[in-house]
């Protein structure tokens, strides 16, 4: 009796036992199904977007994206990817067609590394356009040129009052091309011509060349300068300063030294609100010599006063010459010192008249020839 029931017991376990299995049977394949129902209905949703990315080859330049999802992993559906974002799913992020843009270069600092110093300046030795192109291949069309390495804090025109003296300019270039550079400005050269036999204005070349410079660029500072005057030290930096600037402050014709405190002939330099200040210079001087006292007093009289390098740095070199035929001392100069006060607000940028003949761009300077006018006539004495 005993193991009757004990065998009736077994077979009811036995059964239990073979129930419960068979139902986590019928449990796996419920799931089963199911997962496998999701996966085949995400497979026909984007079947024709795979097809179409396949068949139409054209279809990434047309601006049409077609992505691919990687749902052969369990119990993954479309939304758990893109829940996870870019690691998942990086394709779905939108291209860009732009190119990155460059890096902001940096200032050029004040004090250019690659300065020499103490420079050996002569003109014995043949110059032709041809060597000077040659040793300044960055220098653009029209004598212009940028640091490619950093970003200057001025826009600097180079204005040189101008005629009959081809072989100093060969000179003037061959030097300051490379001195310029090795400063760091950005600069353009302009050669001002005055054009017919009348007598020579340099001052009046200056204001021309100041309004046809800012035609070409917007410059904010402007270095005057005479085409017989090289700079010894390319530690004197051709740019401009918080008042105007005289460079050439120790020639070698006045033995290294400033010939008067009030002396500001050479090489100068203002800023575009400096000159403007000081209604540019005058119009009047027919000949040589007057015209920079005359600027060095428009300077004083407006409030600002001349700034200067070291005479160690400022030494300048002249070009031996013979003084040019209509350019003798103008001997009514010391009477139009004498009177800047009076006519500064008159004769200047704001009275300029001239007439434009032909601009030219050659690979080291742009040339401005010009017709000035004439002289008025000189009162007769008596």
């Amino acid at each position: 009796m005993t193991r009757l029931m004990l065998g009736r017991t077994l077979e009811r376990i036995c059964k239990g036992v073979l129930l419960l299995c068979l139902l986590h049977f019928l449990i796996m394949m419920i799931l089963y199904f199911d997962v496998y129902s999701q996966r085949f209905d995400l497979f026909s949703r984007f079947n024709n977007g795979r097809n179409g990315s396949r068949n139409n080859v054209s279809g990434a330049g047309s601006g049409h994206h077609y992505y691919y999802y990687n749902l052969s992993r369990p119990n993954t559906t479309l939304a758990s990817y893109l829940a996870t974002g870019e690691q998942l799913v990086p394709s779905m992020q939108p291209e860009s067609n732009q190119t990155p843009s460059p890096k902001p270069l940096p200032p050029c600092p004040e004090n250019p590394p690659g300065l020499v110093g103490r420079l050996l300046i002569e003109f014995s030795s043949q110059m032709t356009m041809e060597r000077v192109q040659k040793e300044n291949p960055n220098v653009t069309e029209g004598g212009r040129y940028m640091p490619p390495d950093c970003r200057p804090r001025w826009k600097v025109a180079v204005i040189i009052p101008f005629r009959h003296r081809e072989n100093h300019l060969k000179y003037w270039l061959h030097y300051l091309h490379p001195i310029l550079r090795r400063q760091k400005i950005d600069y353009g050269i302009y050669i001002i011509n005055q054009l017919g036999e009348d007598t020579f204005n340099r001052a009046k070349l200056l204001n021309v060349g100041y309004t046809e410079a800012l035609k070409d660029a917007e410059y904010d500072c402007f270095i005057f300068s005479d085409v017989d005057l090289i700079p010894m030290d390319d530690r004197n930096l051709y740019h401009c300063y918080d008042q105007p600037r005289h460079f050439a402050i120790a020639m070698d014709k006045f033995g290294f030294r400033l010939p008067y405190a009030g002396y500001f002939g050479g090489v100068s330099g203002l800023s575009k609100k400096q000159f403007l200040k000081i209604n540019g210079f005058p119009n009047e001087y027919w000949g040589w010599g007057g015209e920079d006292d005359d600027i060095y007093n428009r300077i004083t009289l407006n409030g600002m006063k001349v700034s200067r390098p070291d005479v160690r740095i400022g030494r300048y070199r002249m070009i031996k010459h013979e003084r040019d035929k209509h350019n003798e001392p103008n001997p009514q100069r010391f009477n139009k010192i004498q009177n800047t006060k009076n006519t500064m607000k008159k004769d200047g940028i704001s009275s300029l008249t001239y007439r434009l003949v032909q601009v030219k761009r050659y690979p080291l300077y742009t040339n401005i020839s010009v017709e000035i006018g004439k002289p008025p006539p000189r009162p007769i004495k008596g």
